[in-house]
């Protein structure tokens, strides 16, 4: 491995704090693609870049090739960056989370582990609430601990292979790489709140027109996913924090109530019952051709009447606009 931080992770949004839109992201991917052709979508307003041949070529360390990425994002695009810079893609990810709009974080190499040994068991990327709440249980509270604790003890507590994971993320060893073309395989979108939401209904209401709006555009361009991810942004003691978990679909699907059930399942799963939530995102994965997917019929009567009606809304939409038909949960 490489003593230099060769890994980008930005996080975009537009000046003055809005999130960008689908046409200012696809800007963003086109502008990352001109530095290196090994960029992986992160959706719906980030990425991860492996710059090294850029390093070489443009003659700079990853701080002053961020600073060059920053200038031509708020010239070309009006969009602001948050970077993180490291070896590898884990902790570039969490240095991003720590960097400031406008600003690089950058974590040297040989220095994961260094960085990562203050924070918060909750904030190793891999741990969530549930399991953040078990380490602290046996006084593993912190990524220092969790690093300095026997492989074996820590396969106890959480299983074989996720002990594994954590013992190695928190020691600083990343064995993920850069995967580019992403974007092809998924598609997202997200929902932001004025202010950090404490009502569980409303982090519902969210989720269900997430996957209203996918559904019916994968159902628009003759696809299906296999499985959904989860990001929800909230506040906790060190800032903003984002979660994400994703699960596969018994099924490939572009159905909207097979996706919000998952969905729902998903964001119960989080533990972030009264979490100050500021934004949710869902991501659909593993797209393919819905003519290719095979489904199982269904003896449910209920069920068979739902998709009848997604199939006349879907036409009214395509007439009429995507607002035209919505379910009546988020009429109000």
């Amino acid at each position: 491995m490489s003593d230099r931080e060769t890994v980008l992770c930005l996080r975009f949004r537009r000046i003055g704090g809005g999130p960008v839109d689908s046409a200012g992201y696809e800007g963003m991917l086109a502008l990352l693609g001109a530095f290196t052709p090994v960029v992986e979508a992160a959706p719906p307003d980030g990425a991860l870049a492996d710059v090294s041949g850029a390093l070489r070529y443009f003659g700079q360390d990853a701080a002053g090739l961020a600073a060059v990425i920053r200038v031509r994002a708020l010239a070309l695009h009006g969009v602001e960056c948050a970077i993180g810079a490291a070896r590898t893609p884990v902790p570039a990810r969490m240095a991003a989370r720590r960097a400031a709009p406008g600003a690089t974080f950058v974590v040297p190499g040989g220095q994961e582990a260094a960085f990562l040994a203050p924070l918060p068991a909750a904030a190793l990327e891999g741990v969530g609430a549930a399991t953040a709440r078990t380490l602290c249980g046996y006084g593993l509270d912190s990524v220092g601990r969790i690093a300095a604790a026997p492989l074996a003890t820590l396969q106890r507590i959480t299983g074989v292979r996720t002990g594994r994971e954590l013992w190695e993320r928190a020691n600083g060893i990343d064995r993920t790489r850069v995967l580019p073309n992403a974007a092809a395989r998924s598609i997202a979108a997200e929902r932001s709140f004025p202010h950090d939401e404490l009502d569980r209904e409303r982090h519902r209401r969210a989720l269900l027109s997430l996957t209203e709006e996918l559904g019916a555009r994968l159902r628009a361009e003759g696809q299906v996913c296999r499985a959904l991810a989860v990001s929800v942004r909230y506040a906790d003691r060190t800032g903003y924090a984002t979660l994400t978990r994703s699960r596969t679909l018994r099924e490939p699907t572009a159905h909207s109530a097979a996706l919000t059930a998952l969905a729902y399942r998903i964001q119960d799963s989080l533990g972030l019952q009264r979490a100050r939530v500021r934004g949710i995102a869902l991501r659909a994965e593993g797209l393919g051709d819905a003519e290719r997917a095979s489904r199982q019929l269904s003896l449910d009567p209920a069920d068979e009447r739902a998709r009848r009606i997604e199939e006349v809304s879907d036409r009214l939409r395509a007439k009429f606009g995507p607002q035209a038909v919505k379910p009546g949960r988020l009429a109000a």
